[in-house]
């Protein structure tokens, strides 16, 4: 199931509708996809993400469409202009978020990319370090790396000199370590996870930790919404201890079932016919670097079990 908003919907029955429209109403659905994936990424979360969209929607409601000679351009500016201002307003509400902060999951099974061209700037490791960048600074990352567009471009969209928007884009790679040049393994993902899962299950996570980088770190979210540790777990037997205990006290009795989020292999683990936790991973060179626990239950909707 996926965390996708929904659609604007039709005029009902009895309601008036003209030409006019329902072609505003078409060509907004057309390019709807990829204004969610800027606004996702540029705010790591759906719920936020949505309301983007939504008032990109009532914008376009009221703009006078005659004159727009390219509606996906003139949409595409008033979602991430929009976006840009929410991310400023999420900035500051992070810093009384309680214990770590991780983006919301998105399942990605029918849209790997997330209406993008490329999947770049939609892994959880890369959402989270875009969190270091300045709300400008991620938009010009997010057109670039992820959709595309060129510099000048990008320029246009954000009311910025073709230099500035060079100049923006440098520093925020700089500042990611150009991570979007690392290619990802789906594969190695998953078996790594299957890896977990097993030794988890024998009761013997000791056996996994020959996949784990020295410096590993588990960065477990659950918002003061449930129990959960309130900072991040470094070094291997420290995340390795913290597993095993999570798994013994609350996951053995669960189900355990393979998903998709951001792009990449995930498990979700459901108690009482309801997820509990997503987990990922983030592996570079065939260690795993992060461990990713998603256990806010406002941030796993989008995972409920099918049936």
């Amino acid at each position: 199931m996926t965390s996708r908003p929904p659609a604007p919907e039709r005029p009902g029955v009895g309601e008036a509708t003209t030409l006019d429209d329902t072609g505003a109403l078409d060509t907004f659905l057309a390019v709807r996809p990829q204004l969610f994936g800027i606004a996702y990424r540029m705010l790591g979360g759906v719920a936020e993400a949505e309301d983007v969209v939504q008032d990109a929607w009532i914008r376009w409601q009221g703009t006078d469409r005659t004159v727009v000679t390219n509606p996906a351009a003139f949409l595409t500016t008033v979602t991430t202009r929009l976006a840009i201002n929410a991310a400023t307003s999420a900035r500051a509400r992070r810093e009384t978020y309680v214990g770590p902060w991780l983006p919301e999951p998105v399942d990605t099974s029918d849209d790997p990319a997330l209406g993008a061209e490329r999947a770049e700037a939609l892994e959880t490791a890369t959402l989270l370090l875009m969190e270091h960048l300045t709300p400008v600074e991620r938009a010009v990352y997010v057109l670039r790396e992820a959709f595309g567009y060129p510099h000048r471009k990008v320029a246009e969209i954000l009311d910025l000199s073709e230099a500035n928007a060079r100049q923006l884009a440098r520093r925020a790679r700089d500042r990611l370590g150009r991570r979007e040049a690392v290619p990802v393994d789906a594969g190695e993902h998953r078996r790594l996870l299957d890896e977990f899962v097993a030794a988890a299950h024998e009761g013997d996570l000791a056996r996994f930790e020959r996949y784990l980088a020295d410096g590993v770190v588990a960065r477990p979210d659950g918002g003061g919404r449930v129990h959960a540790s309130r900072v991040e777990l470094v070094g291997r037997a420290r995340v390795s201890l913290f597993f095993e205990n999570v798994w013994r006290k609350y996951w053995d009795a669960g189900r355990v079932r393979s998903v998709e989020a951001n792009g990449l292999p995930a498990i979700v683990v459901d108690l009482d016919g309801a997820p509990f936790a997503l987990v990922s991973l983030d592996v570079v060179a065939g260690r795993v670097e992060h461990v990713y626990v998603q256990v806010n239950p406002d941030k796993l909707g989008g995972y409920a079990a099918a049936g």
